[in-house]
Formats: C-alpha cells, sequence, structure tokens
C-alpha cells in the first residue's frame, strides 16, 4: 500500500467529490478514480459510496481514513526529522496535553528551548487521557501532560512538582453559590457535569462519596470551554480544576471543594522510544528547568 495512494484518497474524503480531490492532486478524474478502485482491491473492502453529486464513506471507509491520517502524518514527521539530523538542532514537537494552568510552566521551558533553538517548532493538542495516549500510542505525539494514573510498565515520565485540585464551576445564582466551600456531599442530589477524564480516575466517585448510578450526571465533556457554557445555561454543576476558568464578568463563580482532592502532574512518552535531537532537548531542558525549583 503506497503513502501516496493514501494521500489521495485523504484528499477524496476531505472535498467529498473526486472531481475536486482530482483538481486538487492534479491528476485527472480517470487516473484518481482507478487509484481508488485499486485501493478498494488491495484491501479488500469498499471505503467509498460513489454519488452524483458527492461520495460518502463506508464504515471501512471512516475507519481507514483515521489510520490513513495518523500514517501520512508520521511519515511526513519522520521525514522532516532526518532531513533535520544535522549539528543545529531543529524539528517539530508534539504534546497532548490535559487542561490544566500548569502547563504555562511547560511553556516557559519551549520559550527558554526557543531562545537558543528557534527551529525547534511546538505544537499543543488539548484533550482527555484517553484520546491523547491513543496519539502518544501510535506516534502522532511524543509527549503528554497528564495528571492522575500513569501506566509505568508503559511510559516513561516526569514527574512535575505541581498539584491541580478539583472544585466546581456554577452560576452565581445557583443554590450552592453561598458557600465558601462546598462539601462533596452537598453534590449528591445535584446535576453534575464532569470530564470524561475524572469518570476513570481512580478513587474519583469514593472522594465524591457515591457512586456514577447514585448521581444525577447530566453530562461529560473533555474541554472545559464547553462545561462552562453548560453551567451558563444551567445545565448543572461543573466539577472541574481550578483556574481553568476565568469568571470575572461572568454569570460564573468557582467553589473550592472539600474534602480536597489533589492531583499531581506528569510528562510521559512511550518507553522504548528512539527521540529526536529536538525531543531530548525538551527533556533535558524541562528537567534543567525542575533542577532549578521551579
Amino acid at each position: 500500500m503506497e503513502l501516496r495512494v493514501m494521500e489521495y484518497f485523504l484528499a477524496v474524503a476531505r472535498e467529498q467529490n473526486i472531481s475536486r480531490a482530482a483538481e486538487s492532486l492534479h491528476l485527472t478524474q480517470p487516473t484518481l478514480s482507478r487509484q481508488l478502485k485499486a485501493l478498494e482491491d488491495e484491501i479488500g473492502k469498499q471505503l467509498i459510496v460513489r454519488g452524483k453529486r458527492k461520495v460518502t464513506l463506508t464504515e471501512e471507509g471512516m475507519f481507514f481514513r483515521k489510520r490513513a491520517e495518523e500514517i501520512v502524518s508520521l511519515a511526513k514527521r519522520t521525514e522532516i526529522e532526518m532531513r533535520n539530523s544535522g549539528q543545529y538542532i531543529t524539528g517539530e514537537i508534539y504534546i497532548g496535553t490535559g487542561e490544566s494552568d500548569s502547563v504555562r510552566n511547560i511553556v516557559r521551558v519551549v520559550n527558554f528551548i526557543r531562545e537558543e533553538n528557534s527551529g525547534i517548532h511546538f505544537h499543543f493538542t488539548s484533550g482527555d487521557a484517553s484520546d491523547l495516549l491513543d496519539r502518544l500510542d501510535n506516534g502522532l505525539f511524543d509527549f503528554c501532560i497528564l495528571f492522575g494514573d500513569i501506566d509505568q510498565s508503559k511510559y516513561d515520565y516526569i514527574a512535575l512538582p505541581y498539584e491541580e485540585k478539583w472544585g466546581v464551576l456554577m452560576r452565581k445564582d445557583a443554590e450552592l453559590s453561598d458557600k465558601k466551600i462546598v462539601g462533596t456531599s452537598d453534590l449528591h442530589d445535584k446535576p453534575l457535569i464532569l470530564s470524561r477524564h475524572s469518570m476513570n480516575l481512580t478513587g474519583f466517585f469514593k472522594w465524591i462519596g457515591k457512586s456514577a448510578e447514585e448521581l444525577d450526571i447530566v453530562g461529560t465533556y473533555n474541554l472545559v470551554y464547553t462545561a462552562a457554557l453548560m453551567a451558563d445555561e444551567g445545565a448543572g454543576y461543573v466539577i472541574a480544576l481550578e483556574k481553568l476558568v476565568n469568571t470575572i464578568g461572568t454569570n460564573l463563580c468557582f467553589k473550592p471543594l472539600h474534602p480536597g482532592n489533589k492531583l499531581r502532574l506528569y510528562v510521559v512518552w512511550k518507553k522504548y522510544q528512539v527521540q529526536s535531537k529536538a525531543a531530548e532537548k525538551f527533556i533535558d531542558a524541562l528537567n534543567g528547568y525542575l533542577s532549578c525549583g521551579k
């Protein structure tokens, strides 16, 4: 299976039209159609359904699109890294991160690196742990910044000396808004909005004092911006980490939770992974930053 043909398929999936995809690829429509048919024959699955005006992906096509995107991205990154293997350090570093105010310390490390290595570029993607680790496992990220439980058998890591605290985001006219500190028991009969990551954290529901089935969980989120909109519309109380939402000048307020529950942060990467020079530079700079007591 050729990388070039995967790129052809991705162009068709993006344009949803073989003629437009052929134009963007500088190919004739018959040539592109033959390449797609050959790809389907090689795989033994139908990937697209050809309509009069647009094409749609089959279930197998949607799965293949995800894998093709990963393979093409990884191939391009590998080519860039091999090209930039000289003495002057250049390269691309891809970092997946959970939402945390402590990420600002990673940005400080990035700024330090860029002062001496302007050819190193950083790409951050936010998400929850399961999505981020899936992309790390598939080679699309060099590092992930996560809080909570880490599988030490699969990942090398640097433990960061920062802790994140849980609290509750709610409307200022909500029933619990007058409390300086909200008890976890106060939430037992309230509509809750939880992060997807928290649902899988060891001991999270034991800390809350009720199982997931016993609570009124309105919904879950992976990025707190959407959760804040839900709270603003009165959909429920959002359990979130502190310092992620600026409530000044809004209808929202943030209250700490009691008893407290702190999470440690980690920078993780795959065990036995051969790092690029740029990635090695990042690890060295991070260790140097932390050794200074930052």
